[in-house]
């Protein structure tokens, strides 16, 4: 089935539906650009599982196809949602629930007094940030909370930032979690992001990760009532019951 870009995007959870029982040819101005495929799985009679995505359905699409980076360019241009690009996927980003958005505003009302009068500037969702392993392997991820030391000077000429954010924070969600513990703190750690913050409303915890080298240096989990603090920015600090409020 081939079905048009606008379309695709306007009735999204439609085709993914669809997508489990055949593939998706999505067409802009009349050239094939993506296919939408349900995922394989060995155990399944027939090889095709009912979701697409490598984690929830409804919460990321094309998981399950690799696409390159022009591909990804060109679905994505002049569309209002979100995605990310990590080592040759994309991902189609869900609305955030409640929780989510109440901890994403504490924190980033916590960094951004915390960094007034500082060189570094806190940014929040959406917001593209682009990494890159190497020249041939370029991903494209939108951390809720980032903290960049190097904007002026790493702004291209359309006003995007092409560095490397110091810090972020990823907030899990029940379909995030096996790409932000996994996918993201691998990409994070390779392209030589300092600190990941891991941020899980569920069990009320946060995991901080100091990154060197290119590997785990250091890292520490806070539960309960204990207050984070930062391994880079001495002082930098919050309060698990105001994130968690």
């Amino acid at each position: 089935m081939k079905v048009n870009s606008t379309e695709l995007q306007n009735n999204f959870g439609k085709y993914l539906m669809l997508a489990a029982k055949e593939d998706i040819i999505i067409v802009r101005n009349g050239m094939e650009i993506a296919r939408l495929s349900a995922l394989r799985d060995a155990t399944s009679d027939r090889g095709a599982t009912s979701g697409i995505s490598m984690e929830r359905a409804e919460n990321y699409g094309y998981g399950g196809r690799k696409a390159s980076y022009e591909e990804f360019l060109e679905l994505t241009r002049d569309t209002e949602e979100r995605y990310e690009y990590i080592d040759g996927e994309i991902y189609l980003l869900a609305s955030p629930k409640t929780a989510h958005q109440k901890a994403l505003t504490e924190l980033f009302v916590i960094f951004y007094n915390w960094f007034q009068g500082k060189e570094c500037t806190p940014l929040v969702a959406p917001y593209d940030i682009t990494l890159k392993r190497n020249w041939e392997n370029i991903n494209v991820v939108q951390p809720d909370v980032m903290v960049i030391c190097d904007l002026e000077e790493k702004l291209d000429e359309n006003d995007y930032y092409q560095g490397v954010p110091t810090l972020v924070v990823e907030i899990l969600s029940e379909g995030t979690r096996s790409k932000d513990l996994i996918k993201k703190l691998d990409l994070y750690m390779s392209c030589d992001v300092g600190e990941y913050w891991i941020v899980n409303p569920v069990n009320r915890e946060v995991t901080v990760y100091l990154f060197t080298d290119k590997n785990i240096s250091n890292n520490i989990t806070y539960k309960k009532s204990e207050i984070v603090e930062s391994f880079i920015f001495a002082g930098l600090s919050a309060e698990l019951d105001r994130i968690f409020k």
